[in-house]
């Protein structure tokens, strides 16, 4: 990596090249806009509007993630692997999530459901296994809190969803 290391905000980074700052730029400001957005679509009543808008955000802003994670990762390969099969499989999850709803795979409300989720818990791993031992609070905690909160947290959720929204017991009963 050109360029010497830096810290940003207490984060260390390997380098403190431009372009190497323009893509965590622009990778930082697609992710907040993956989670906020995210966290719209999950929140919003499931019909046409908020929730397919706020979606068609998260999936976009998430491509945007990926690409730049890629970007940053391959130079740093084996220090960096991890978090590039982390957002390879929460890129590829969203994707199977999305085309359920827009094919209306049989059973789409259980896969796009399960799709999404999995891609929101695998972003925010992500997100923790790389930053979490530099924030606040977060760095008490021992390392593999980082891989396994977000599923703990989001993983219920998921299950509750799973058996209670109205989409997926009217398909089931078809």
């Amino acid at each position: 990596m050109i360029g010497s290391a830096t810290t940003i905000a207490g984060i260390p980074l390997p380098s403190d090249a431009p372009l190497f700052l323009a893509l965590i730029h622009l990778h930082v400001v697609a992710g907040l806009t993956a989670v906020i957005a995210g966290a719209i679509a999950m929140l919003s009543k499931k019909r046409l509007g908020r929730h397919p808008r706020a979606g068609t955000v998260y999936y976009w802003a998430l491509a945007v993630v990926f690409v730049t994670m890629s970007a940053l990762a391959f130079p740093r390969w084996s220090a960096d692997y991890h978090l590039f099969i982390l957002g390879f499989t929460s890129f590829l999850a969203a994707t199977i999530g999305r085309t359920a709803r827009r094919k209306l795979w049989p059973s789409w409300p259980r896969t796009h459901m399960t799709g999404m989720a999995a891609s929101y818990i695998l972003m925010t791993t992500a997100f923790f296994v790389d930053n979490g031992p530099n924030l606040p609070l977060w760095r008490e905690l021992p390392l593999p809190a980082f891989w396994i909160l977000p599923t703990l947290i989001g993983g219920p959720i998921l299950i509750n969803a799973l058996r209670h929204h109205p989409l997926v017991k009217q398909i089931d009963k078809a």
